[in-house]
């Protein structure tokens, strides 16, 4: 088990805290697919009683990120081709209308913030940072969110960001994928700029269906 440090809210339950902590550690990569989560350890790194733990490893397991194993202990759910088939199949569907929205309503003002966008995601490449590519990515989806106008899809794509996430840092591993991330995001915004929804969304279902492939022969590893 990697270090685990507590992400202390001062406006949040501990229970909260705790939650959002072994989901984020979840989501990063910190507690690894396979790996227990046992109460006891976890209360000790953390500095906390084993009760929000385990009400943390709960609701884990109502969002499908954790698992019980037949004796009833608890581990990090694996990333499956089934799991991300189903999210990948939703996410396609909403960035296509995300794409078609944004050609009719970006403005200027947010291509000028999807180009900032690139250059520190290029310079986040450059220097092999791995959470910053992460941050960065997120960023330039929920600018290009933004820009559609509706609130609904907005919501709808901010809920589906966080079971991405963690398919996202497993996308962006090798050197190979993060330097083709830069291509594909310029071809994004050219697209954006032109108003051309064609080319937007051919770039986009490009954009998704090398994620799939990447992913999918890293879980087969």
């Amino acid at each position: 088990m990697k270090d685990i440090s507590m992400n202390n809210d001062d406006f949040l339950p501990l229970r909260d805290v705790v939650f959002n902590t072994l989901r984020n550690a979840i989501l990063k990569g910190e507690l690894e697919p396979g790996e227990k989560l046992m109460e006891k350890k976890l209360s000790e790194k953390l500095g906390v009683s084993r009760t929000p733990i385990r009400e943390a490893i709960r609701k884990l397991e109502l969002e499908g990120l954790v698992v019980m194993t037949p004796r009833k202990s608890a581990e990090v759910a694996s990333i499956t081709e089934e799991d991300l088939t189903d999210v990948l199949e939703v996410r396609r569907v909403l960035e296509t209308l995300a794409i078609d929205l944004a050609c009719k309503n970006i403005t200027n003002e947010i291509i000028s913030e999807l180009e900032a966008n690139l250059v520190r995601f290029n310079a986040a490449v450059k220097k092999n940072d791995i959470t910053e590519i992460a941050t960065t990515d997120v960023e330039f989806h929920e600018a290009i969110y933004k820009s559609t106008g509706n609130r609904r899809l907005i919501q709808i794509l901010n809920n589906l960001r966080e079971q991405m996430y963690r398919y996202r840092l497993e996308y962006i591993k090798d050197r190979q994928t993060r330097d083709n991330l830069v291509i594909e995001h310029r071809r994004i915004i050219d697209a954006l700029r032109a108003r051309d929804k064609e080319k937007g969304k051919n770039a986009i279902l490009n954009h998704i269906e090398k994620q799939k492939s990447t992913i999918l022969e890293n879980i087969k590893e």
